[in-house]
């Protein structure tokens, strides 16, 4: 492939990001996506300004949720040439005994953009062909999406995704989402599309009252109440609809201290607990409860590739819902962009879109 194209750089925290010029290569078994949309993941805010180290040295481009169009195959790649595609956001090799064995999430030899290898706050991003995902452009316009708008799937809605059949969601469960912002908001979707009862917690309520549109049965504000009352109304909710008092599926997706102890202290008997959102801080918890209830304690490491197609269909197939929760905005506009996202001021996740 010829010609240079735009990349977005991560410096230092205290600089603005900037641009730089690469002519992408692919190498054995990879291709080059021409990127549609980039979203904006609050991992990419720790990287930025919480310290959270990349894998890659710097200067490296941030950004693992991608999708666009493959303009460019490596020998044994050409399958792929013009086709529509989400990257995904942890690629495994494919080929280790972890992989062999289903378990491509702790695959050691696994690459993720923006961490590993340059991400996606480009024009174009070289990855491997391994683990791209189709999408159906016919499908995505009657669902009244964009290729940018599905960037998301590629994290914020695959890792909850995975969260949910790992934890063995069935119909008649009660399933408890803590923090129902960019990941969360999806995982309380899919959670009720695999057919669970929701309830949605957290501290800000218009997040809370737009969940109750899409997926939460009942909604209970943090901020408001301590969360022993919060669990007491829970139990009293489950009893009304005449859901079990126990093996409650509780996600923790807000990654703050406070949401993961109360994530925590919601443990019922024989509860599955999800930690899906991150944190750098640490937090004290009786870890015996976890004995005492017969509970377990579950980490959500990305999505398998293998998992990508069916969350893109529960997208595709409008029982998960992707419009009323992302925007676009230019990549030009990334330092702002970055800027609103880490002082809490965008509403929806953030698409950034490189110019044609």
């Amino acid at each position: 492939m010829n010609g240079t194209a735009h990349r977005w750089e991560m410096t230092a925290p205290v600089e603005p990001l900037q641009s730089v010029n690469f002519a992408p290569e692919p190498g054995k078994g990879e291709v080059v996506v021409q990127i549609a949309g980039c979203g904006v993941c609050h991992t990419d805010l720790g990287y930025y300004y919480d310290g959270v180290r990349t894998n890659h040295a710097l200067p490296l481009a941030l950004g693992h949720e991608v999708s666009g169009h493959v303009v460019g195959c490596a020998k044994g790649t050409e399958q792929w040439q013009g086709r529509a595609v989400i990257v995904p956001a942890v690629i495994p090799c494919g080929e280790c005994d972890l992989c062999q064995r289903g378990k491509a999430t702790i695959c050691r030899r696994q690459r993720m953009p923006g961490n590993d290898i340059q991400g996606g706050f480009a024009t174009h991003i070289v990855v491997p062909a391994h683990g791209l995902c189709p999408v159906d452009l016919a499908r995505l316009s009657k669902a009244g999406l964009q290729l940018a708008d599905v960037s998301v799937v590629a994290d914020a809605v695959t890792t909850p995704y995975q969260a949910v059949v790992q934890a063995g969601v069935e119909p008649g469960s009660l399933a408890v989402v803590i923090g129902v912002g960019g990941v969360g908001g999806y995982a309380a979707q899919i959670a009720a599309a695999f057919g669970a009862t929701v309830v949605a917690v957290d501290v800000d309520q218009r997040k809370l009252d737009k969940i109750a549109d899409y997926g939460a049965t009942r909604t209970y504000n943090a901020a408001d109440q301590s969360i022993r009352d919060i669990k007491k109304a829970i139990a009293a909710f489950a009893a009304e609809q005449g859901l079990a008092a126990t093996e409650w599926f509780i996600f923790e997706c807000s990654g703050t201290p406070a949401g993961q102890q109360s994530a925590f202290a919601l443990l019922v008997h024989g509860a599955t607990l999800s930690v899906v959102g991150f944190t750098m801080d640490k937090v004290e918890v009786r870890l015996s409860n976890l004995m005492a209830y017969h509970a377990r304690a579950l980490g959500n490491w990305g999505c398998p590739p293998e998992l990508y197609p069916a969350a893109l269909d529960l997208v595709l197939d409008n029982r998960v819902q992707l419009g009323p929760f992302v925007e676009q905005h230019p990549l030009e506009n990334i330092n702002a962009v970055f800027n609103a996202a880490h002082d809490g001021m965008l509403e929806r996740r953030a698409v950034l879109v490189p110019a044609s």
